[in-house]
């Protein structure tokens, strides 16, 4: 029985090897707090301690610059790729449905329409490729 009681239940959190219990404060003013957060921002991190300690001991901050402008362009460029994917599943479904419900004459005649009008969309693909290709060259790689 007293062997029993001398087993204590293990619960909570385990204690740290090298618990930190020394803390410093700092005080800014609103310019240095401003600049302060603008830094903490950039820095990606969720935790300022972690920051500060980062910026006391010279460790590498990895900074993220997010454009609003650039994140919306490649969200519409994923848009209207999805829409270009789109497009095709249905340039195969025509031809397929043309070519069971058509005479062979009437389907390539049909045909023929259509290839005028992908050689239009093609050429329009292009230009937005050759336009992502500027933006990226202007704006992104500096």
């Amino acid at each position: 029985m007293n062997g029993q009681n001398n087993k204590q239940k293990k619960t909570g959190r385990r204690p740290k090897a090298d618990p930190a219990k020394i803390r410093y404060t700092i005080s800014f003013n609103e310019l240095e707090h401003s600049r302060f957060l603008e830094l903490f921002d950039q820095s990606g991190m969720s935790v300022k301690a972690h920051f500060i300690t980062s910026c006391i001991f010279e460790k590498t901050i990895n900074t993220v610059k997010l454009d609003k402008g650039t994140i919306d362009f490649y969200m519409r460029l994923t848009s209207f790729h999805s829409q270009f994917r789109a497009v095709g599943v249905n340039y195969n479904q025509i031809v397929k449905l043309l070519y069971t419900h058509f005479t062979e004459k009437k389907a390539a005649a049909l045909l023929f329409k259509l290839e005028k009008q992908t050689i239009e969309m093609v050429e329009i693909f292009r230009k937005v490729v050759q336009l992502t290709e500027e933006f990226n060259q202007k704006h992104l790689k500096n």
